[in-house]
């Protein structure tokens, strides 16, 4: 065994195994590697460097069966890395336990067994090891147990020794966060790029009317940014963002309602003209479209679960918190989800705010660069809007999170 190959440490083998299991070029994918990553050092003395702790992000500190995976993620993964390729219309959850060189050797029954436990949520496991630490007894116990095993080799190499089966778990909270960020309506890279409901709701009656969809948009000033329009119309639901856009029952239920209330698609389209860059709510302004706004946003699964805490929140005394207590209040109930929603996923700032084990760091939380913008300026602002939520939303530079309130207009 050559000298590179004995000095694997954890934190390498998992980059490499990342690389090879999520490639950045997958559809449909979403994936964190464990907080304890995120740090400076993996053992005292033992520095991961930066071009690796860049591989793994985002953090995120993830329970799955009785412990934390070292990476987990939904992608479609290729045909020789499982037994069965899909498992009905939705990609893999897959966790990954990863072990590499220490001074008493690569402890890969361990990781196997931890593996084994993560079957309780995830559709599959792997373990990740050094190839020339894997030994036939190894090999035996995981097929046994239906864990995978990729040997990783120094230059990067990742076999699959070991395939597993898909099994069908889907129950997990903390699983739902992962499936969320890999739909359309994640808000992991990219997401709301505008902060008025009336701009999706323009995307499918403009997709709908005679002409082109672009043009349209512009031509009844309903929105310049069309792209952002389009995004943000499939994140709530509205479209099939493919490259033949398609209406969704929602975008269809949209459409119907502009034929009932205005006539036609676009007799509605001219009256979103009128209200080019107004800044009243838009409840107020057009009543039945912010209703009709109201539903589509309630029907978004971060909405549903925001009113919820709030709610939860208000009848616990705290009818206007301010966004740190939310964010900390929110962690205690669904950690992964928080964290996915609030935090932007860049490596430096996760690592600024989560420690080892996934806790907060309050300090850090106080700032407000460190929030996602579509969470805490338009997904906030659109909230208000529909007559959630008391105030609008603002961008991060000018975020005063221990001020900033998010309090829902009328609990029950």
């Amino acid at each position: 065994m050559s000298s590179a190959a004995a000095s694997l440490s954890e934190p390498q083998v998992l980059a490499y195994t990342k690389r090879h299991l999520f490639p950045e070029s997958a559809d449909a994918s979403y994936v964190v590697a464990d907080t304890q990553f995120s740090q400076a050092e993996w053992r005292p003395g033992h520095p991961i460097e930066r071009s690796v702790r860049e591989t793994l992000a985002p953090f995120n500190h993830v329970r799955l069966g009785g412990g934390y995976p070292d990476l987990v993620g939904v992608a479609t993964v290729d045909a020789d890395l499982l037994a069965v390729d899909r498992l009905g219309e939705e990609p893999p959850l897959i966790a990954v336990e990863a072990k590499g060189y220490a001074s008493d050797g690569v402890d890969t029954q361990r990781g196997i067994v931890q593996a084994y436990d993560r079957l309780h949520e995830a559709n599959a496991a792997y373990v990740a090891a050094p190839t020339a630490a894997i030994t036939a007894t190894d090999r035996t116990l995981a097929r046994e147990l239906n864990v995978g095993v990729l040997g990783v080799d120094a230059d990067g190499q990742v076999d699959p020794l070991e395939t597993p089966r898909v099994v069908g778990n889907r129950t997990s909270s903390e699983a739902t966060a992962l499936r969320f960020q890999a739909s359309a309506q994640g808000v992991a890279d990219a997401s709301f790029g505008l902060n008025h409901p009336k701009n999706y709701l323009g995307y499918p009656l403009a997709h709908y009317a005679d002409g082109d969809t672009d043009d349209l948009l512009t031509e009844y000033r309903v929105v310049g940014a069309v792209d952002d329009a389009r995004r943000g119309a499939a994140f709530l639901g509205l479209i099939e963002d493919t490259p033949r856009v398609r209406l969704t029952s929602l975008g269809r239920e949209v459409v119907r309602f502009a034929n009932s209330q205005c006539g036609s698609v676009e007799r509605a389209l001219e009256e979103f003209a009128e209200w080019y860059r107004s800044q009243t709510r838009f409840l107020e302004l057009a009543p039945a479209w912010g209703r009709l706004a109201r539903r589509v946003l309630f029907a978004y699964p971060a909405t549903e679960l925001l009113v919820e805490v709030l709610q939860t929140m208000h009848d616990d005394w705290n009818a206007e918190p301010t966004l740190v207590e939310l964010v900390e209040y929110m962690h205690e109930l669904h950690p992964s989800f928080t964290i996915e929603l609030f935090l932007r996923g860049d490596e430096a700032i996760r690592r600024r705010v989560l420690t080892s084990d996934g806790s907060f760091r309050r300090t850090a939380l106080e700032d407000g660069s460190v929030y996602h913008a579509p969470t805490v300026f338009q997904l906030k602002a659109m909230l208000y809007h529909v007559g959630l939520l008391t105030e609008r939303g603002r961008e991060p530079h000018r975020l005063e999170p221990v001020e900033d309130v998010w309090a829902l207009c009328e609990p029950v």
